[in-house]
């Protein structure tokens, strides 16, 4: 992929992932897919603290859409973090029968984002080469 292909990849993909962060993220939690997006026992305020700081990453991420090279710490925050907290949850709904929908929901979905972050992120070596 060339280096051109691949920064705009990474500029839809922020744009995109940012955007369901923002917006997307509190339909699924509430109104759609429920069991796959929330925990039992239900927790409101965490759920909304859940909620604001994703919506606030989306924030940012949309803005690293414009150029992300200048925002390259913010895209690994947002890949590892991810990986962090899918990789916690995924053991936590394989444990409790209860959250097996997890598996299929949340889980998977920070898995990907960070999938996809992290093979469009251009490697250190050649954002060095372009300082």
């Amino acid at each position: 992929m060339s280096d051109e292909t691949r920064e705009k990849s990474l500029r839809w993909a922020l744009l995109v992932f940012g955007l369901f962060l923002l917006i997307g993220l509190y339909p699924l939690m509430n109104w759609f897919w429920i069991d796959g997006w929330t925990w039992e026992p239900r927790q409101v305020k965490y759920e909304q603290m859940i909620q604001g700081v994703y919506a606030t990453l989306g924030i940012f991420m949309l803005i690293a859409s414009r150029r992300p090279s200048e925002h390259r710490s913010l895209i690994q925050f947002a890949i590892w973090s991810s990986i962090v907290h899918a990789g916690i949850m995924a053991m936590q709904a394989g444990v409790d029968t209860h959250e097996h929908a997890n598996l299929l929901g949340d889980v998977p979905a920070l898995f990907i984002m960070a999938g996809v972050l992290w093979f469009l992120l251009p490697r250190a070596r050649l954002v060095k080469a372009a300082v």
